[in-house]
């Protein structure tokens, strides 16, 4: 009588066992080739430069291995800015070097075009390589999971 009890309980065991790695991210071959992004957001600006640098060096440092996507709105705009002060603070690399060097691996940097506005400035005024915020794109650029990452 026991030897009943057992059978079905091992094959709810034994199916559980089967979904879960069928549903594993691991199981597929497909999924492994997906990446996951990270959403790094800059609101601060020259008030702020370690926030700023520290976001910026995330963004890099993330992109070996992540999709990434950089956006600037509130003060974060005056990092972008063609006539915009290269930031510095302690050990990071200079806002612009980074900045640079995201453009240059192509992560894409985007800037709030609300924001660009309240700060009386308009599209033309950003630096080389930035682009205007659009929200597709926030949703676009990984085809994994989105990490939030807030500055």
């Amino acid at each position: 009588m026991k030897l009943f009890r057992f059978i079905p309980a091992t094959l709810i065991i034994l199916s559980l066992t089967s979904c879960h790695q069928q549903n594993s991210p691991q199981a597929g071959s497909s999924s492994q080739s997906v990446r996951d992004g990270v959403f790094i957001h800059i609101s601060h600006g020259t008030d702020s430069p370690q926030r700023v640098l520290m976001a910026l060096n995330m963004a890099v440092l993330m992109s070996d291995d992540h999709d990434v996507l950089v956006y600037f709105d509130i003060k974060g705009i005056e990092v972008v800015l063609q006539d915009s002060p290269d930031i510095r603070f302690d050990h990071f690399p200079g806002s612009k070097t980074q900045i640079q060097k995201l453009i240059d691996i192509n992560v894409p940097l985007m800037a709030c075009p609300g924001c660009l506005k309240a700060a009386g400035k308009t599209p033309q005024d950003l630096m080389q390589g930035m682009k205007v915020a659009d929200k597709d794109k926030f949703f676009s650029f990984t085809g994994g999971r989105i990490l939030t990452l807030d500055y």
